[in-house]
């Protein structure tokens, strides 16, 4: 099995740690250890008492417990809590598709979506978001993709990078083409509750049984240092998982679970808070494209917290995301590493002071004329 290199993980290693102002991650401000204590009551005592021993496969049964009850309907028996959505893709993929598979990936989009099947030697047919249609999902061309021979659909919304969704009609027309072609429709709801114009989709796996549905404290949560992800399907789906997982990672800890736990029984509570942060901080971005428009064009984003953002004068961004990073302290994601090299992934979802700092030193450049 040969996968093509992580290209964003590639970046994130060469600048994330080493610049002052980190203006292109997919996911809202983290909180602290102090800061989930105290909005969550979780006290020293109760950490003490965690004993540091192995965790059972499926996850604690708390945890399944609180996760199943707030997306599942309570069957916690279809759920799967996993190290991040990355063990969830891995595992799903791996375990459901084999070379020469059909698939269909939404783009563009987080890369293991799409590498991923590619190493499993899958055939992989991209539903491709038109920058000309400002990345608004079209469900007819999908249909027009889906074969008999199409093993699973791909779907990411709010996407990650470009932040367009679906209405409710869509996703129903969406589930129902996919449903008609008895493909696995794999569901990734990283950025789900990070809606500005519309409530949050349901889950379809609600609706059709062969959704698999993969869910992240990291994006919308600000928690990606605990690395918790879950994954919601079938149980004799999740029972194939387990026996590959068994080779890899085995299980999570018993501390993490705890602190997920308490997280999840009452997450609404965290979402709120960073969804109001994130609506303002979408605001003073949406001023400053339009303050730039000699030099940039996007399209607000619907949801999540990047904005997929076209540089009008340079084909390819990725040397002036080098420089910004090496000169001016600004880490941006270059378009190339989502197959358009023209644009950038620009993270809103950070403190409002690390934004406009950002903004100021980006503009500094901009209008400057470097290109390079």
């Amino acid at each position: 099995m040969e996968i093509a290199p992580f290209e964003l993980a590639d970046w994130f290693r060469k600048h994330y740690f080493d610049t002052e102002i980190v203006l292109c991650v997919s996911g809202v401000e983290e909180f602290s250890l102090g800061e989930i204590r105290k909005l969550f009551h979780i006290s020293q005592d109760e950490l003490d008492h965690i004993m540091l021993n192995d965790s059972p496969s499926y996850g604690a049964s708390g945890l399944r417990r609180a996760i199943a009850q707030k997306w599942r309907n309570g069957d916690s028996e279809s759920v799967l809590v996993t190290h991040g959505s990355s063990e969830a893709m891995f595992l799903i993929m791996s375990t459901l598709l084999r070379p020469g598979d059909e698939v269909i990936v939404m783009t563009p989009c987080y890369q293991p979506l799409i590498t991923i099947p590619e190493s499993l030697g899958c055939c992989v047919k991209p539903w491709v978001l038109q920058p000309e249609q400002q990345f608004i999902p079209d469900v007819e061309a999908l249909k027009r993709l889906l074969t008999p021979s199409t093993s699973m659909v791909i779907v990411n919304v709010p996407n990650n990078p470009t932040g367009a969704t679906l209405t409710v009609e869509q996703q129903k027309s969406l589930v129902d083409a996919v449903a008609k072609s008895g493909a696995y429709l794999l569901w990734d709801t990283a950025f789900t509750e990070l809606s500005y114009d519309t409530p949050p989709l349901a889950d379809p796996g609600l609706v059709y049984d062969r959704t698999i549905t993969l869910g992240t404290l990291t994006k919308t949560y600000g928690l990606g240092g605990l690395r918790v992800g879950w994954c919601l399907a079938a149980p004799a789906i999740l029972e194939h998982c387990v026996q590959l997982r068994d080779y890899i990672t085995l299980n999570l800890s018993p501390l993490i679970e705890y602190i997920a736990q308490k997280v999840v029984e009452d997450i609404d509570l965290i979402c709120a808070i960073r969804l109001e942060q994130a609506r303002f901080n979408r605001n003073i971005l949406a001023q400053w494209v339009e303050e730039h428009k000699e030099f940039v064009s996007w399209r607000c984003p619907q949801g999540g917290v990047s904005a997929f953002i076209k540089f009008k004068n340079m084909a390819n961004t990725s040397s002036f995301c080098t420089y910004l990073a090496s000169n001016d302290g600004v880490f941006l994601l270059p378009g190339q590493c989502f197959g358009h090299p023209s644009y950038v992934r620009l993270g809103f979802g950070g403190p409002t002071l690390d934004l406009q700092e950002g903004l100021s030193r980006l503009s500094r450049n901009l209008k400057s004329g470097r290109s390079v």
